[in-house]
């Protein structure tokens, strides 16, 4: 664990905490009511009786990663065949969410922005406790806060900025998903036994525990709560998700199969595994989904010591790409056959207010990435922006005819291969691509260690996965010395050519956002971070992880803070 920064007590509050659970966060009496003794209590069972197998599965993801540093290639697992062969379903689609033809995803923080899109009339909201939040201690407390709030039809907000505007729920509202962080994560400001608790078992534990059974008596009808699991690497993963539900389902004494998850398939070696996924969390399935940014991530991670791997600049990696394509439709193919949902990708566009032309063209590429999703299969799709929701509904509504889904669409019968999931993808290395790399990824960096993980940049909504991939194919490049253009002049990617080019796009970056505000934020901490793992001899696993040390706060226990 990095090193953490503590802060001076102001006053002598504390949470009632169990046995064994320290909480090293601010006190905050809001945040308390979320805390409670046997709030935690939950979460802290749920800690002890998985940690364990969590260990494991991480482990077994970095042997996994040696071997394919070693050459090997991902593959399917010859000893599930029987499960990727035989016939069986998921448990039935719960009808409260059986349409989910636009799906809008954004942090569990700002309260503002979660009343925004519970209302933004999409099928689903998914709140997010992950890439498209910064995890301080502030914003994940009132993420929990908000979505508490949410569920029992009370959230509210009042906006001094705009008069005083009142922000509501509306009589129908989106069906909230909520997505907690990945297995490999920490939570720091909370202590179980000694050691950092698992981030998602806080996030899922603390939002099961408080709103379970209103959410279950409303928007679930029954089921529920609902979620979205990332950055699974094998079904062994899925498996400690199933045990966490079947455990939570008991505590609460409801039936076995209320709560249901989407998984996002988003990295390399989970493509090859979504039969076994899909298996594993039969009873618990509501489907997959092509979480594409991150797949790339994943791809350029995956085959780091794989120089005949090289991507093109990140541009030019979409859903045209071989192996972008078959990964896709073979999600759709799995899913179908296993009777649930198949769930497009991210619509990252945001309207272009000023430039009625510019936001015109920027629709038009989201119709056509929505019909392409559509035609092949997808069930329903996701946006950034509550802007794009109408565009998106009309290309899906009308290919679908009134169908909340098309589950039941016959699949094509032609192989999707194994080649055909790692086929590396075309495309000219420009060093234009390092510059916008380079300068998406500080920019985002600065806002995530500024408290800010969903970022509006050059007109598309960035989380995490955009900071990852720029430094992974920066790393990439400059690892392997992949030969760039640099208008018509091939130039070899070096740590010199890198360092040229950070010093000329901060320049940039900082007469882009106006001297003060950069010089307010954390642009050059960003950049002395980004340039690190640029040039690292080892690929980091996650950005994310190298930084968490420098926005957690510990506060002795029993001590609050002067906010």
């Amino acid at each position: 664990m990095p090193s953490l920064h503590n802060s001076t007590p102001a006053m002598a509050q504390c949470y009632d905490t169990p046995e064994g659970v320290d909480i090293r966060g601010r006190y905050d009496p809001e945040f308390a009511a979320i805390l409670t003794r046997d709030a935690l209590a939950f979460v802290a069972g749920l800690q002890r009786e998985f940690r364990g197998a969590v260990r494991y599965a991480m482990e077994r993801r970095r042997e996994a990663q040696r071997r394919y540093d070693a050459g090997e290639l991902p593959r399917f697992d010859p000893s599930t065949r029987f499960v990727r062969e035989g016939e069986w379903a998921c448990a039935p689609v719960p009808p409260a969410i059986a349409d989910r033809t636009v799906e809008i995803t954004g942090p569990a923080d700002p309260r503002k922005m979660v009343i925004n899109a519970l209302n933004s009339g999409a099928k689903v909201f998914m709140a997010d406790f992950e890439d498209a939040l910064a995890p301080t201690w502030e914003n994940l407390m009132r993420g929990q806060v908000n979505l508490r709030d949410a569920v029992a039809g009370t959230i509210s907000f009042r906006d001094a900025a705009r008069g005083g505007r009142v922000y509501k729920l509306d009589e129908r509202t989106a069906k909230l998903f909520v997505r907690p962080r990945g297995w490999h994560l920490p939570e720091a400001h909370v202590l179980i036994d000694g050691e950092p608790a698992i981030g998602c078992l806080v996030d899922f534990g603390l939002y099961f525990f408080h709103s379970h059974a209103a959410f279950r008596a409303g928007q679930g009808a029954g089921f529920g709560p609902f979620f979205y699991l990332p950055k699974m690497e094998h079904s062994r993963e899925a498996r400690i998700w199933n045990g966490v539900f079947e455990r939570a389902e008991m505590v609460a004494g409801i039936e076995r199969g209320s709560i249901r998850a989407t998984v996002l398939v988003e990295t390399l070696p989970a493509v090859f595994q979504m039969d076994e996924i899909l298996h594993e969390l039969r009873d618990h399935s509501a489907g997959l989904n092509c979480g594409r940014w991150d797949y790339i991530f994943s791809y350029v991670k995956t085959f780091r010591a794989h120089p005949d791997r090289l991507l093109p600049d990140r541009a030019l990696v979409g859903m045209a790409q071989h192996f972008m394509r078959s990964y896709s439709h073979l999600l759709i193919r799995t899913c179908h056959r296993r009777r649930v949902h198949a769930m497009g990708g991210m619509a990252a566009q945001i309207p272009i207010k000023d430039d009625a032309a510019a936001n015109e063209a920027a629709l038009e590429l989201v119709r056509g990435d929505k019909l392409r999703e559509v035609r092949a299969g997808h069930d329903g799709t996701w946006a950034a922006h509550p802007g794009l929701i109408p565009a998106i509904r009309e290309v899906f509504e009308g290919h679908l005819g009134g169908k909340p889904n098309q589950i039941d669409a016959a699949a094509p019968v032609d192989a999707i291969t194994e080649e055909d999931l790692i086929q590396p993808p075309r495309g000219a290395r420009t060093v234009e691509g390092l510059r916008l790399n380079t300068r998406v990824g500080v920019q985002y960096l600065a806002a995530w260690l500024g408290g800010s993980g969903s970022v509006p940049l050059y007109n598309l909504m960035e989380d995490a996965a955009t900071a990852e991939i720029s430094r992974v194919q920066n790393w990439q490049w400059l690892h392997h010395g992949a030969v760039l253009d640099a208008g018509g002049v091939a130039v070899r990617a070096t740590p010199e050519l890198l360092a040229h080019v950070v010093e000329e796009e901060m320049a940039r970056v900082q007469e882009e956002v106006g001297a003060d505000r950069f010089r307010r934020g954390r642009y050059k901490e960003a950049g002395r971070i980004f340039i690190r793992q640029c040039v690292a001899p080892e690929l980091d696993d996650f950005l994310t992880l190298d930084a968490y040390g420098l926005i957690v706060v510990h506060h002795p226990r029993g001590a609050a803070s002067k906010l």
